[in-house]
């Protein structure tokens, strides 16, 4: 793998300055301080609760999120010299939102971008403003996902959380106006997953706020990425144990952040991070928007990121795990003897092939009904089977969108690289280099999203000229899994299939997801 030179790592020095790079994601807190060679040197890290209060609602008590930002941040502080950190930068979860009074206290719970209870607003909204005119703003498809149709959720089924709301927040909003007091304030790349944001004038759409009837008063300012967004308060200090006035700096989406701590500023290296969803992309200079991706700001604050995302990535084995197989995760060993299991089972599970669309399917398909599909179950299959086939579900969908996204973007994807907690199971990372017929760089640091945000901060605090090089420098050194051509073949094969089980399945299960909900399916335009 080619990347920017950098310095050899050095023994850590005991007076060696120190950048965090605070990654809120959805099922935790991460608090990672970096030396300028992008080394870990200490962390924290707490679990936040994610309820689910009825069919496809997911919610989150803000809270949740502050109790988890100090008890990651006060871990980390308390494993260094709190003297030696000079800047923090926040990568958080995306397309989460949340309903803040004037005081930055929740008026009710965030509604996570899981959560698909504005699945209707998308096609009343959509189709009153345009289509073809929201993604060209947005960069973004219609879909669920973007928070813009939970505002018209939120405006037409709870007026008075409408009403009472002062900010309409994202998750870096509300840990910034908790850190460092002050307005409402963001960066640019926590702001373009809501959906209402405008990529090239790089601001809150005015012809988008118009049609919801909301003042641009009540969203976040909005910064582009390395600004400085304020300072630690006395009180968030002491709660921390970090130094009063400590700078925190714009960073954002943790998919963007975990794109630039791969160094994926470069048109031919492309990120993907197995964590809760699959999120894989690449840089471009250009701004372009197809159904093949969604479009973002790129993390550095220059270029744009065509991205590709699978909702149920590694969510889904947890949830098959916690649900159908004997104790679930309290058993401490399930995983290894899954895998252990799943390796010693041929390609295609033994006739079992898996649809892993358990929450709707973004790109290539765009449909919210889409739904999960088993298909070749038989009595002689086990709990590994279902295992395995899940993961090459995951894996030969990436293939899938990989090969559409190159095809319509006119750009080569030479090689990945992977982080997240998918990428330390040699199942799943040699999996990814057979089924796409590429390398896949393993990352030394999974926690890609963190390293980002520090990479960010470091360049805040003045260690580089810019936040490119600051990635060139602090990305790490991966270790390279090759595809085998044999294997590569056979999941070519198993790909065919794959394609046309979309297709199959499609309108039985818009007719499943109408027959759920008590309603007649709307006619096919």
């Amino acid at each position: 793998m080619t990347s920017t030179p950098k310095p050899e790592p050095s023994i850590e020095r005991v007076n060696e300055p120190l950048v965090i790079g605070l990654d809120s994601s959805t099922q935790s807190t991460k608090a990672i301080a970096w030396n300028r060679n992008g080394v870990v040197v200490a962390e924290g890290r707490a679990d936040i609760p994610l309820a689910n209060p009825g069919l496809d609602r997911f919610e989150q008590d803000p809270e949740d999120w502050w109790l988890a930002c100090l008890a990651a941040l006060g871990e980390c502080a308390s494993r260094i010299d709190p003297a030696r950190v000079e800047a923090i930068a926040i990568s958080n979860q995306r397309e989460t939102l949340a309903f803040l009074d004037a005081d930055g206290r929740a008026v009710r719970p965030a509604i996570v971008w899981l959560d698909e209870r504005a699945r209707d607003e998308v096609d009343r909204f959509a189709d009153a403003f345009g289509r073809d005119e929201i993604h060209r703003i947005t960069g973004r498809v219609p879909d669920p996902i973007p928070c813009l149709y939970r505002f018209a959720w939120i405006k037409r089924h709870e007026p008075e959380t409408w009403t009472r709301t002062a900010c309409f927040a994202d998750v870096q909003t509300f840990l910034v106006k908790r850190l460092c007091g002050g307005r409402f304030r963001t960066g640019w790349t926590s702001a373009d997953p809501m959906g209402l944001f405008d990529l090239v004038e790089k601001r809150w759409s005015p012809e988008i706020l118009e049609a919801l009837g909301l003042d641009a008063s009540r969203l976040p300012e909005t910064h582009p990425p390395g600004t400085r967004l304020g300072t630690l308060t006395a009180a968030s200090a002491r709660a921390t144990g970090l130094p009063n006035g400590l700078p925190v700096f714009a960073a954002g989406g943790d998919g963007q952040c975990a794109g630039l701590g791969t160094d994926c500023t470069m048109p031919e290296r492309a990120y993907i991070n197995l964590g809760t969803a699959i999120v894989s992309g690449i840089w471009s200079s250009e701004y372009r928007h197809d159904r093949a991706w969604r479009t973002e700001l790129a993390a550095q604050g220059d270029g744009y990121i065509l991205e590709n995302c699978l909702r149920s990535g590694a969510f889904l084995i947890d949830w098959f795990v916690d649900r159908f197989v004997a104790h679930g995760k309290a058993d401490a060993t399930v995983f290894e003897r899954l895998e252990k299991a799943a390796l010693a089972l041929p390609i295609g599970s033994d006739g079992l092939l898996v649809q892993p669309y358990f929450s709707g399917s973004m790109d290539p398909h765009w449909d919210g009904s889409a739904r999960g599909v088993i298909l070749g179950l038989g009595g002689s299959h086990t709990e590994a089977h279902i295992y395995r086939a899940l993961i090459e579900a995951i894996t030969i969908d990436q293939a899938m969108r990989t090969t559409d996204m190159e095809a319509a973007a006119g750009q080569r994807i030479d090689h990945f690289v992977a982080v997240g907690g998918g990428a330390r199971s040699p199942l799943w990372r040699q999996m990814l280099a057979d089924a796409t017929d590429r390398p896949v760089h393993v990352s030394e640091t999974v926690e890609a999203s963190a390293l980002g945000a520090g990479m960010i901060a470091a360049h805040g605090a003045g260690w580089y000229g810019s936040i490119v090089e600051a990635a060139g420098a602090m990305v790490g050194e991966t270790t390279p899994v090759f595809p085998d051509p044999e294997r590569s073949a056979r999941y070519a094969e198993l790909l065919e299939i794959y394609r046309d089980l979309y297709g199959a399945t499609r309108d039985l299960n818009r007719r499943m997801v109408a027959f759920a909900a008590g309603a007649a399916p709307e006619e096919e335009a």
